[in-house]
């Protein structure tokens, strides 16, 4: 079994800058920080005066790896035990997932529900459960 280590701190900290993010762009610009749905709007066919800040957002997720290496000199260690072709599919049903739930992470767990949302808490709930059905048939059952 994978021990996860209990971060807290990093954990309360991460929580607040992404409420924090959602906040700030609510109110500067009025709009959702679902990441799918902005990252979407930036393929074709959409085309509005909105692309720039779209752009900034997602630029910003690329950037901040980058300025912590920048900053503290080093990355957190990451582990991902998965072979490629198996990163691959999970790719593809959790962006079949955001299509098909009309949302990601971000757009449900952090705004929908800040808004008090019905359609983004069963989105919510149905995302956490396949989480952690999938984490107990990793741990458990591979």
């Amino acid at each position: 079994m994978i021990a996860t280590p209990f971060t807290p701190i990093a954990s309360l900290l991460g929580g607040a800058l992404i409420g924090l993010a959602a906040v700030l762009l609510m109110w500067a610009r009025g709009r959702i920080a679902g990441v799918s749905g902005i990252a979407a709007r930036l393929l074709p066919p959409y085309e509005d005066r909105e692309f720039a800040g779209r752009l900034a957002f997602i630029a910003g997720l690329i950037a901040v790896p980058v300025l912590v290496r920048l900053a503290t000199g080093s990355l957190p260690a990451q582990t991902i035990a998965a072979g490629t072709p198996v990163l691959i599919v999970a790719g593809l049903l959790t962006g079949f997932g955001s299509v098909w739930g009309s949302g990601c992470t971000s757009g449900h767990g952090v705004c929908g529900l800040s808004r008090l949302s019905v359609r983004s808490l069963v989105a919510t709930i149905t995302f956490m459960a396949a989480g952690m059905a999938t984490v107990f048939v990793m741990r458990h059952w591979s």
